[in-house]
């Protein structure tokens, strides 16, 4: 049995990453259409589940008063998310973190099957597997955010990789930027996605597994995480779910 599916995640295809531009606003008024991305986002789709989003809040209380500012969302290109930070004067850059690493194990595996790839010119650890993603993914100008929508996809990483990762958000965030974050207090049943309704409303889309839960972060593991922030601030619903917000 492969490591790919010793992880339990099958094959896949990729997904672009899109990038979108905010409209000229004077005061802050949100009545003019937004343009459209640039790139390539999911076409709409069923409403799914709705949960109120105290973090969400939190995040907007945050990012008050920036005026244009810069967010990365790491999750799916959803048209509704794009267009309501989009209405605020942000300009979105969306990259679906964990379809890549999806499609990067997946191309591992295919390179390890190749006989003129020798095994042992190659790092097999987590760690190295994890630095060869991060040479080609979340490849950005370091201080180029204000904030970033981390969702709970760190749950869904191998811890190596979710260190790192991390480590690498940290470094694009500018000074009191806000990551977004949600971790489940036990190991989830099922995969979802999450989308912005409106400024304290999350839809959960339900969706097939990419890749299979890791790990349940407990407080402590969750702090050693983010140990470069300066705060953290949780709010835990009776869903079993944490939304975590970290400020630089």
């Amino acid at each position: 049995m492969s490591f790919l599916h010793k992880l339990g995640i099958g094959t896949g295809t990729s997904a672009g990453r899109a990038v979108s531009r905010p409209i000229p606003q004077a005061g802050r008024t949100h009545s003019v259409a937004p343009t459209p991305a640039v790139g390539s986002p999911r076409p709409p789709e069923g409403p799914g589940s709705c949960r109120v989003s105290n973090g969400l809040k939190e995040l907007l209380w945050n990012l008050d008063g920036l005026g244009r500012g810069t967010l990365l969302d790491l999750g799916p290109a959803w048209q509704t998310t794009l267009s309501f930070f989009i209405e605020r004067g942000f300009r979105v850059s969306s990259e679906d973190i964990l379809r890549e690493w999806k499609d990067f194990l997946s191309e591992e595996e295919v390179l390890l099957r190749d006989s003129r790839v020798a095994s042992e010119d190659r790092d097999l650890t987590p760690m190295g597997r994890a630095k060869r993603f991060l040479d080609n993914n979340l490849q950005y100008a370091k201080a180029s955010f204000d904030a970033v929508l981390l969702w709970d996809l760190l749950d869904y990483m191998e811890p190596s990789l979710a260190k790192m990762a991390v480590a690498n958000l940290t470094e694009l965030l500018r000074p009191g930027g806000v990551v977004f974050a949600m971790f489940h207090s036990k190991k989830p049943e099922g995969f979802q996605r999450y989308r912005v309704a409106d400024s304290n409303t999350l839809q959960l889309i339900s969706s097939s597994v990419l890749c299979p839960a890791q790990k349940v972060y407990q407080n402590r593991e969750i702090q050693d995480l983010f140990s470069r922030f300066r705060t953290m601030k949780s709010f835990v619903s009776r869903d079993q779910l944490r939304e975590t917000l970290f400020i630089k």
